[in-house]
């Protein structure tokens, strides 16, 4: 994979240090904006990528660059991945992936027409430990309740109380707490347990975004609850409930190092089958796989989920009264 980084923000900064532990990925080039060249610069710099670019369209055009991998405002998600699959690249997006149902089923014509992957880089849908859940959870019996909370006071909020509308804050830019920090919670549920029958979100709201927020899925007899805050600190955590036991983890849902399985029964199982240095590897290595082989039926697959999880979400921001972009 050579991939092209469009984006010089948080989680770029937060990747490339890793990016050295994925066999196979190679970082070509990375493309920011005119106004902050020089952040893209000391990146550059610091992780030795070789070429550097404002001007997308001339990225996409350059041969040495395969494939893309979008970090900027969740609002130019659609357009930047558009683009490059028009040009012929293949597409690693950011969560969330977009903000309309209708942008995922465009971009996923298109891909499918070009035979491209298109693939949404969500890091929980990657952890051996979730892979490890979703096939013990029928050793909880008939389940009941899921409850999966992501809290963290966000580095920009008193920035936000302060007049700034940073895009993380701005509902035009497609943030907020749900797609910001709720997403990972969809995903690890959606993930699990599939679409669900019927979505409410209850937010707390400031300044037309919600900063925080509860999310109710119902999948008949069991009820899935997922908070997400960016407005305040608070222990994060996720409890799986069955007439059996329970599985537990501590932490937010897009980094999970240990399970614990309790059963009725006395059975205790400790699980940690992840052992990257960074949570962002596992999904960096299946995406390098996936393009090596060109493995169709999984981006297919992928996609699926990510439409499932797209479509849930809108729901949810749709049940509260919220549209983004």
């Amino acid at each position: 994979m050579k991939l092209a980084v469009v984006g010089a923000g948080k989680i770029v900064a937060e990747f490339l240090p890793h990016a050295h532990e994925v066999p196979g990925l190679t970082i070509a080039a990375i493309v920011g904006r005119a106004t902050s060249r020089d952040k893209a610069d000391a990146l550059a710099a610091a992780h030795g990528i070789p070429l550097v670019y404002t001007d997308l369209d001339a990225c996409l055009a350059d041969p040495r660059v395969d494939t893309v991998w979008i970090a900027v405002p969740n609002v130019l998600h659609a357009d930047v991945a558009r683009r490059a699959l028009l040009a012929g690249k293949h597409v690693v997006c950011e969560k969330p992936f977009v903000l309309r149902t209708a942008e995922l089923a465009e971009l996923r014509v298109l891909a499918e027409d070009r035979g491209l992957i298109l693939v949404e880089a969500i890091s929980n849908q990657y952890l051996a430990n979730v892979a490890w859940m979703r096939d013990n959870l029928h050793r909880l019996g008939e389940l009941r309740l899921v409850q999966c909370e992501y809290s963290q006071y966000s580095s920009r909020y008193d920035a936000f109380r302060s007049g700034e509308v940073p895009p993380a804050f701005d509902p035009a830019a497609g943030g907020g707490a749900l797609m910001d920090l709720g997403v990972y919670a969809l995903h690890l549920v959606v993930g699990l347990l599939g679409a669900p029958g019927t979505v409410s979100y209850t937010p707390r709201m400031e300044r037309g975004v919600d900063t925080s927020g509860v999310a109710v899925l119902g999948y008949g007899d069991v009820t899935a609850v997922c908070v997400c805050a960016k407005d305040s600190p608070g222990p994060s955590r996720t409890k799986i409930q069955g007439t059996e036991g329970a599985m537990v983890f501590d932490g937010p849902p897009n980094e999970i190092p240990v399970v614990e399985l309790h059963l009725r029964d006395g059975t205790h199982e400790r699980i940690a089958l992840d052992h990257d240095p960074h949570r962002m590897t596992a999904e960096f290595r299946a995406f390098v796989r996936m393009i090596a082989e060109a493995d169709l039926a999984e981006r297919d697959r992928r996609l699926d989920h990510s439409a499932a999880v797209l479509d849930t979400a809108v729901r949810a921001l749709e049940s509260a009264g919220i549209r983004l972009g």
